[in-house]
């Protein structure tokens, strides 16, 4: 395995644990700034929002330079924020920093995903791509809950300088261990907004937000499941969000795995599996050993189809890969949004606190949909290839 990828899974970790950490932490960052819960809830929503924004126009306006010196960039700007978090005297220079830090958060990844394709052989880009993502998923195993362990024992700030020296032990990671990129892509802007004429592109844009969003809308509000419905304590809930972390980082592995082997088709059975899961977690929510199985089984089944979706949108924007992958990191964060408002419009109806499960069941539903339509139409497509033009990628995607 490339050293490069350990590098840029440590930055994953920390951008990672930049965003999630803020949630266990919440409490206290509200007292110190003497604001409400909403007003400190802007620290969350104003990073995913930030995320979405960064995606799309950091990557559009580094397309013409070389990736490694944008990784390195990026992830100043990632120290950058969080420095400026850690030492924030106002409610105001916090936000700042969240955004700030923010920005590169899809960039990163999206960057990072077509910089770790390129350095393993063509059947084991998703896998390498999972490998960058374990950071993610590592940071919501471990970082989160050791996060939140140090900010309560030694204030929130430290939390932040610890995330802080993380952002330059990965800058330094990725100077000294990802190789080159070469002289500046030629095909600049245009060329990468080309990428968008396939219609694949974007089937593959609307799954991710689909299949995301119905994952984060049963996620959102798990804790009042886990609690009111559940029967667990408020003080396990910490610990449960381990359990799903660590079917995250297996899903993340293992989806990436089946990627490399045929993308479509591990969508399409993965997607299916999460709809059974989210389905019979709502029917057993009732019961604390259920949960349990069910709450690890979403996050694996959950985060499965990320590697193949990334690789997929690379796939089909093979020419100008860059913008399209950034695109789909923000479109992450919108199907976030998505499952997280649905969720709580069920619960404000009075739905009670399986309804957003329900809901997250019925948007995955509609993502499995699609990703069946966007495969036969790609299946139709390659049956349209001579047999002697058609190239290995395409075989497995349609595997």
């Amino acid at each position: 395995m490339p050293a490069g990828l350990i590098a840029l899974a440590l930055g994953g970790f920390g951008i990672g644990l930049t965003e999630f950490v803020i949630m266990g932490l919440l409490p206290e960052v509200a007292a110190d700034f003497r604001v409400s819960e909403a007003s400190a809830g802007w620290f969350i929503s104003g990073y995913a929002l930030s995320v979405t924004v960064g995606a799309l126009l950091v990557t559009a306006a580094v397309t013409r330079l070389p990736r490694k010196p944008v990784l390195i960039g990026l992830l100043v700007l990632f120290i950058a924020g969080n420095f400026l978090s850690a030492v924030a005297d106002t409610y105001s220079a916090m936000l700042i920093g969240r955004i700030i830090a923010a920005l590169c958060h899809g960039a990163f990844f999206g960057i990072g995903s077509v910089v770790a394709a390129g350095m393993v052989p063509a059947h084991k880009k998703a896998g390498a791509i999972a490998i960058m993502f374990t950071g993610l998923t590592a940071a919501n195993v471990l970082g989160v809950p050791f996060g939140t362990l140090l900010g309560q024992h030694f204030g929130w700030r430290s939390t932040f300088w610890a995330i802080t020296v993380i952002g330059v032990v990965a800058l330094l990671g990725i100077a000294l261990m990802v190789p080159a990129t070469g002289p500046a892509p030629t095909q600049g802007l245009r060329s990468e907004l080309g990428a968008f004429r396939s219609g694949q592109v974007w089937l593959s844009i609307l799954v991710t937000i689909l299949g995301f969003g119905g994952m984060f809308g049963a996620f959102t509000y798990i804790a009042f499941t886990l609690t009111e419905v559940s029967g667990f304590d408020a003080g396990a809930v910490p610990w449960l969000l381990v359990l799903f972390g660590g079917g995250l980082f297996v899903g993340n592995v293992l989806g990436g795995k089946a990627a490399d082997k045929a993308i479509d088709t591990s969508l399409v059975v993965i997607l299916a599996g999460l709809v059974a899961v989210l389905v019979f977690f709502a029917l057993t929510a009732s019961s604390s050993i259920a949960s349990l199985f069910s709450l690890a089984l979403m996050g694996g089944f959950g985060f499965a189809t990320v590697p193949g979706l990334q690789m997929r949108v690379m796939h089909f924007a093979s020419t100008a890969p860059t913008l399209a992958s950034g695109a789909n990191i923000g479109a992450f964060n919108l199907g976030n949004a998505l499952g997280a408002w649905l969720g709580g419009v069920t619960i404000t109806a009075g739905l009670g606190y399986t309804s957003p499960i329900w809901a997250g069941a019925g948007i995955t539903v509609a993502a499995l949909l699609v990703m069946v339509a966007a495969a036969a139409a790609a299946r139709r497509r390659s049956s349209a290839v001579p047999a002697d033009a058609d190239s290995e990628p395409r075989k497995a995607i349609v595997a």
